[in-house]
């Protein structure tokens, strides 16, 4: 067994965007597979871009909004997750700060679960 780091302290700083987060990679293929752990600072953003595969972002401590294209901010919170297209133009932001899983991928598709919105009906 070996035991690997995640935490902050061993991410790197993102600014591009007009980000204001730290990144730390978990899982990198061959492919274009990747999956890392953000660390959103209180009023740390994710600036907004394309996205250039297909991204699933789960929450998994704190609170902030996403955003896609022209939609309006969403709340998200803890064990709830926002998925993007490729193309789909997106932004992350908390007020609190917030640590989330990124999941990027050419064939990456959310497991079939309950969508917030049919937890609202």
């Amino acid at each position: 067994m070996e035991i690997y780091r995640f935490d902050q302290e061993v991410g790197k700083q993102v600014t591009h965007h007009h980000s204001n987060f730290i990144m730390s990679q978990i899982v990198m293929t061959d492919g274009l597979t990747k999956t890392g752990c953000m660390h959103l600072e209180p009023n740390g953003v994710i600036g907004f871009h394309e996205a250039v595969v297909p991204q699933l972002l789960l929450i998994v401590s704190g609170e902030g909004l996403v955003r896609s294209d022209n939609d309006p901010p969403v709340h998200i919170k803890a064990g709830e997750a926002a998925f993007w297209k490729k193309g789909e133009g997106h932004e992350t932001t908390t007020e609190t700060g917030l640590t989330a899983i990124v999941i990027e991928a050419e064939e990456l598709s959310p497991a079939k679960f309950m969508t917030k919105k049919d937890t609202e009906l």
